[in-house]
C-alpha cells in the first residue's frame, strides 16, 4: 500500500489564475468547503484538506446562472489565523495575489477572499437573494428589504427565510446583534456568542448592568455564549444580562455585577464575605446552568488570599478514596463547637483497659473469701456483668476497623 505524503507534502499546488479583475471585486458565495463530501469532486481538485475553508464565487458584475468549479471561481481566506467562512449568497470581497509559486513565477496568482459585507448589520447572516438562480423575494418580505435597503436593520418577521443558505444553516430571527457602547470592542458569532472589551459608562443612554460604580472607563470584559430571551422586536439590540444569559463569564475591575446567587448563606461565617453583587473590585464570576471543573491529567488547586466558600442549596459531596484535612482547627457542626473530638486509639486503649479492671472486679466479687467458714457474694450479679463487660470489649474491637483518622492536637 502506498504511503500517503504527509505535512506540506500532502498538500497540492495552489490553483492558479490569471486575473481578468484588476484590484478587487465582490462576489456572491457560492459554495464554501466545510467537508470532504458534500462536493468531493471539488474536494479532490482543489487540494483536497487544504480546501477546507475556500470558496467558489460568482461575480457581481458578470453573474453566472450555472457557475462551475473552476480556478476562475475559487478562492482562498485572505487571513490565515481568522476563520469566518462566509454562507451561501453573502457577498465577499476578491482580491488576486501571489501563491505558492510566487518563486517561480511572480505573476502567477491566486483569488483570495476577505470576510463576508455587512449588508444587512446583522452578525447572524448577511446573505442576499440571488434573482439570477430565480430566489425571488416573497411579497410579505418585501417591505423588509425596502426597509433595509433604506437604512433600516433587516425585519423578516414571519419565521421564514427565502435566501438560499447552503446546506446546513438555518436561520435563527431571535439572534440580536449586541448593544455597543463608546469604546467598545466587539466580536460577535452567529448564534449570540460574544466577546465584549468593555468599559464602566455610567451616562449611556441606553444603560446597562454593570456601570452603576465606579469610574467611566474602568475594564470590563464579558465572554456571553447564547443570549437570553425578550419580548422586544428582534432587531433591536441586546445588552448581556449575566441572570438570563445561557452562559457568562465577567471579568471586572471595579464593576457591580448583579448576579443572582443560587445560595446565599454564610452562617459558617463569623463575618460574612462581600456577596458577589456588591463586590466593587477586581473579580472573575463564572454563571451558567452547570459548571464542571475536570483535571485530566493532574490536580485542581484552590487558592485563596483569605477564605474559600462551597456554597450548596442542598448538600455538598465528597467522593474520594482518601480524604485529608490539615489544619490545626476543625470545627464541625457549627462555627461555635467548643466539644472536643475523642482520638480514637486513644480512648480505645484507655476504655478497654478500663473494661479489663471491671472484668477483674466482677470475676472478683464471685469469689469466695474467708476462712475456715467463707463468704459467698450473691453470684447473681458478678457473672451477668460479666458477660456484658466481655460483649462489650467484643464491640470496641469492631470499632477499631473504621478508617477515619484524627492527630493529636498540638
Amino acid at each position: 500500500m502506498a504511503q500517503q505524503p504527509t505535512g506540506l507534502n500532502s498538500l497540492k499546488g495552489t490553483p492558479s489564475v490569471k486575473p481578468q479583475n484588476s484590484g478587487v471585486f465582490a462576489a456572491r458565495v457560492r459554495h464554501a468547503m466545510v467537508d470532504e463530501q458534500t462536493e468531493n469532486q471539488a474536494f479532490k481538485n482543489f487540494g483536497n484538506w487544504s480546501s477546507i475553508g475556500c470558496l467558489f464565487f460568482d461575480k457581481l458584475n458578470t453573474p453566472n446562472p450555472s457557475p462551475q468549479f473552476t480556478t476562475d471561481n475559487f478562492a482562498r481566506p485572505l487571513f490565515p489565523n481568522n476563520s469566518n467562512i462566509p454562507l451561501k449568497n453573502e457577498i465577499v470581497y476578491i482580491i488576486s495575489l501571489p501563491n505558492s509559486n510566487v518563486q517561480g513565477d511572480v505573476n502567477d496568482q491566486t483569488y483570495y477572499y476577505f470576510q463576508a459585507i455587512n449588508i444587512w448589520n446583522s452578525t447572524h447572516h448577511n446573505a442576499i437573494p440571488d434573482p439570477i438562480n430565480g430566489e425571488s423575494t416573497p411579497a410579505a418580505q418585501s417591505q423588509d428589504y425596502e426597509q433595509t435597503t433604506a437604512g433600516s436593520i433587516r425585519r423578516v418577521s414571519d419565521g421564514s427565510t427565502e435566501i438560499d443558505l447552503g446546506k446546513d444553516f438555518k436561520e435563527k430571527l431571535s439572534i440580536r446583534n449586541l448593544q455597543p457602547y463608546e469604546g467598545d470592542l466587539i466580536y460577535q458569532g452567529r448564534w449570540g456568542q460574544s466577546l465584549r472589551f468593555g468599559s464602566t459608562n455610567k451616562d449611556a443612554t441606553i444603560p446597562n448592568t454593570w456601570s452603576k460604580s465606579g469610574e467611566n472607563g474602568d475594564a470590563i470584559t464579558i465572554i456571553k455564549n447564547g443570549q437570553h430571551e425578550e419580548t422586544t422586536d428582534p432587531w433591536i439590540p441586546q445588552v448581556e444580562d449575566i441572570n438570563t444569559d445561557k452562559s457568562s463569564i465577567y471579568l471586572t475591575t471595579t464593576q457591580e455585577v448583579p448576579i443572582d446567587l443560587a445560595s446565599k448563606s454564610y452562617k459558617s461565617y463569623a463575618s460574612s464575605p462581600t456577596a458577589a453583587p456588591i463586590f466593587k473590585e477586581e473579580q472573575v464570576i463564572l454563571n451558567s446552568g452547570r459548571l464542571l471543573f475536570n483535571s485530566k491529567s493532574d490536580s485542581i488547586l484552590l487558592s485563596s488570599f483569605d477564605t474559600i466558600n462551597l456554597n450548596s442549596v442542598n448538600s455538598v459531596n465528597i467522593d474520594t478514596p482518601k480524604t485529608i484535612v490539615s489544619s490545626p482547627e476543625i470545627y464541625l457542626g457549627d462555627k461555635g463547637a467548643t466539644e472536643p473530638i475523642i482520638l480514637g486509639d486513644k480512648f480505645l486503649s484507655d476504655f478497654s483497659s478500663l473494661m479489663t479492671s471491671l472484668i477483674s472486679l466482677c470475676s472478683a466479687l464471685g469469689t469466695p473469701i474467708g476462712t475456715p467458714i467463707p463468704f459467698v457474694p450473691n453470684a447473681a450479679i458478678p457473672a451477668p456483668a460479666t458477660q456484658t463487660l466481655v460483649k462489650a470489649q467484643t464491640m470496641l474491637n469492631k470499632i477499631q476497623m473504621y478508617k477515619s483518622k484524627v492527630s493529636k492536637s498540638k
